[in-house]
């Protein structure tokens, strides 16, 4: 059994933690090769020596081994605060699965794997963290904490979230990020799984909440999760299908061919008011396409976190 079969058969689903660390170092070796290396050295538990600083903490035997200068980090440096904030509803957990391994994940199979990932390089840096889960209730709230037992049960929450499979569980973004924006004191860097998908709330409010957020000097990023294939460029076979609003219940019964293109243009022009808005309230918005790889998140995660140091 190899590793990938391995973490398909971990209760039912992948042991987050292992995978993590696996999106992780597979990451850290990849940006030695990249335009981001220079941030490889904020993964390990060290910082760049600069002159004029004690060398009382200087790692000399890394010194030997790479020719620079860096000293140990402690437990008392912690240099982050982070919040993530995972959209739960019903929408989230397309497409239906019944394990789960790297390259296949739904949505919020993809949003909990980055996040771990995330918690995974928060912990190597001595960073708190907390986690906020929401759906049509406020499902989960955790503030942020360094600790490893804190982190171990964000972990096992995460992958509650990931096992459940919710039936017509709709998305309260505009409620439940205001009750989060209210917990959030000290500056945090906030980041939010959603696949922006809601009913009966209009574009204005959603993002009079996502504002909320950055109260307090919070830098925000909107991870967009989408199964672009399906979820943008409707690439279904022209069967006639019935699609089903997983929040709702409603169902249309169409061949796809006849919808593709008038379909692929109105959720192009939707997508494109999310970016242009959250470039209007310096949101960054990324696009995390659950059929990529976890490299976008972390290497926008990294250059985030450069802001807070």
């Amino acid at each position: 059994m190899d590793l990938k079969e391995e973490l398909q058969h971990v209760g039912g689903f992948v042991n987050l933690e292992l995978l993590a660390k696996q999106v992780v170092e597979g990451f850290i070796a990849g940006m030695h090769k990249s335009p981001f290396h220079g941030f490889s050295a904020e993964f390990a538990e060290h910082k760049i020596y600069n002159q004029g600083e004690s060398t009382k903490h200087i790692d000399w035997k890394l010194f030997a081994k790479t020719d620079k200068l860096y000293t140990k980090r402690y437990d008392e440096e912690t240099n982050l605060r982070c919040h993530l904030i995972i959209d739960n509803s019903s929408s989230m957990h397309y497409p239906e699965y019944d394990s789960f391994s790297l390259d296949r994940l739904n949505k919020i199979a993809f949003s909990a794997l980055a996040s771990a990932s995330i918690m995974h390089i928060l912990k190597r840096q001595r960073d708190a963290v907390g986690l906020s889960i929401y759906s049509n209730t406020y499902d989960y709230y955790a503030p942020e904490k360094g600790s490893d037992r804190h982190r171990h049960m964000l972990l096992n929450e995460l992958e509650q979230v990931v096992r459940s499979k919710p039936k017509t569980k709709t998305t309260d973004t505009y409620t439940y990020l205001h009750h989060i924006a209210e917990k959030l004191h000290k500056r945090s860097l906030v980041i939010l799984f959603t696949d922006m998908f809601q009913e009966s709330v209009n574009e204005d409010q959603l993002f009079e909440a996502l504002r909320h957020l950055k109260y307090n000097k919070h830098e925000v990023v909107l991870f967009h999760v989408i199964d672009k294939d399906k979820e943008l460029h409707f690439n279904f076979d022209n069967t006639p299908r019935r699609f089903v609003d997983v929040e709702t219940g409603d169902y249309i019964n169409v061949y796809a061919e006849n919808i593709k293109v008038n379909y692929e243009k109105e959720i192009l022009n939707y997508f494109e008011a999310l970016k242009l808005k959250c470039g209007q309230y310096q949101i960054k918005y990324v696009e995390a396409d659950i059929n990529k790889n976890f490299d976008n998140i972390l290497t926008t995660f990294m250059v985030e976190r450069s802001k807070f140091l």
